[in-house]
Formats: structure tokens, C-alpha cells, sequence
């Protein structure tokens, strides 16, 4: 029996879709690698260091509490993701919570960026000024209508949001199916004097 509680785990990975897997695998890669140059970036700050011209504007976002924040929310990113594989694993439902809380925060903010554009569409040219020069086709972007802008900038976004929606509800059959499994070890088979 302790073989089967213990393979368990590749049954709630099937039943998840490939792609959520192929994503998550991809996301925690893309937080290792990032987790690395930042690291590096850490070991010596003046190589790394960008100056404002370099950055073509007038702040500096390259200053070592930026650094950090950005290394603090990879790690935790890097842990979350790793309570997730762990819960599969190990047929532990609550250690994928975070993970699924995680998902629903970040389908709301994109749900927020997109009731934003909505709300002030005159918020897609500010940034388009904002651009710098060199930009490649700042000026074909910039000579389109507003409209035009909106609904491609909408479309992109609604495109992000379905995407998510469906990764949450992977996250969420795969919940679904490890707090069951977990919940039972044994299969009772009743049979009546009908069904014998």
C-alpha cells in the first residue's frame, strides 16, 4: 500500500494538464536563472552597474534595494513552486495552496491592468511617449488611433487572461484530485444481494 500512496503523485501530475506542467517547469527554470544573474549581479554591484544614460532616462533602477527585493521575491517564488511540486509529490493538498493563491493574485492584477485601460485608454499613449527614441516602431505604434491601441492592447491582454484562467483551473483539478486521493487509502467495494 505504501507503493501506491507513494506513486500516487504521477496520477495527479496526469490528470494536470501537460501544458501546466511544461509551464510550471518553465516558470521555476525562469525564477532559477533569474535567481542566478541576480546573485552574480550581488557578487560584484559595479560590473553590473547601469548608468542613467545607458538606461536612457533619469532614474536609476539598478540600486541594491531593488536588487534585493527582486532576489527576496524570486526566492519566494522558487519556494512556492517547490511547495506545489512537493504537495503532488507527496499527495499533501494543502502545500499546493499557495501556489493556487499565487495564480488567483496574479489573475487579478492582469484583470486590473485590463478594467484600467478600459477605464483611462489615454494611459496606452502616455507610456508610448515615454518610450525612448531608439525604440523600434515607436513611430508606426504612435501614429495609430487610440482605439486601434485599446483593442489590440485589450485583445493581447484578454489572450493573457484566458491563458491563466485555464492554468488556475489545472492547478485547481490537480488540488481537487490530490485532496482526494489523500483522503482515501482503501477502496470499500458493497455489494447487495441485487449486484451478487
Amino acid at each position: 500500500m505504501a507503493s501506491l500512496g507513494n506513486s500516487g503523485w504521477i496520477l495527479a501530475l496526469l490528470r494536470a494538464s501537460p501544458l501546466q506542467i511544461r509551464t510550471d517547469n518553465s516558470f521555476r527554470l525562469i525564477n532559477a536563472v533569474v535567481l542566478l544573474i541576480l546573485l552574480t549581479a550581488l557578487s560584484d554591484p559595479e560590473k553590473y552597474h547601469l548608468t542613467s544614460a545607458e538606461l536612457a532616462n533619469d532614474l536609476d533602477v539598478m540600486d541594491d534595494a531593488n536588487m534585493c527585493i527582486a532576489s527576496a521575491i524570486s526566492l519566494l517564488m522558487i519556494l512556492i513552486c517547490g511547495m506545489a511540486t512537493y504537495g503532488a509529490y507527496k499527495l499533501r493538498a494543502a502545500w499546493i495552496i499557495p501556489f493556487f493563491c499565487y495564480q488567483i493574485f496574479d489573475f487579478a492584477l492582469n484583470t486590473l491592468v485590463a478594467v484600467s485601460i478600459v477605464v483611462y485608454p489615454n494611459t496606452i499613449q502616455d507610456y508610448l511617449q515615454q518610450l525612448p527614441d531608439n525604440f523600434p516602431y515607436k513611430e508606426e505604434v504612435t501614429g495609430l488611433s487610440n482605439i486601434c491601441l485599446v483593442l489590440i492592447v485589450l485583445l493581447f491582454i484578454g489572450c493573457i487572461i484566458g491563458f491563466k484562467a485555464y492554468l488556475i483551473a489545472c492547478v485547481w483539478n490537480c488540488y481537487r484530485y490530490v485532496s482526494g486521493r489523500g483522503g482515501s487509502g482503501i477502496l470499500l467495494y458493497i455489494t447487495t444481494n441485487e449486484t451478487t
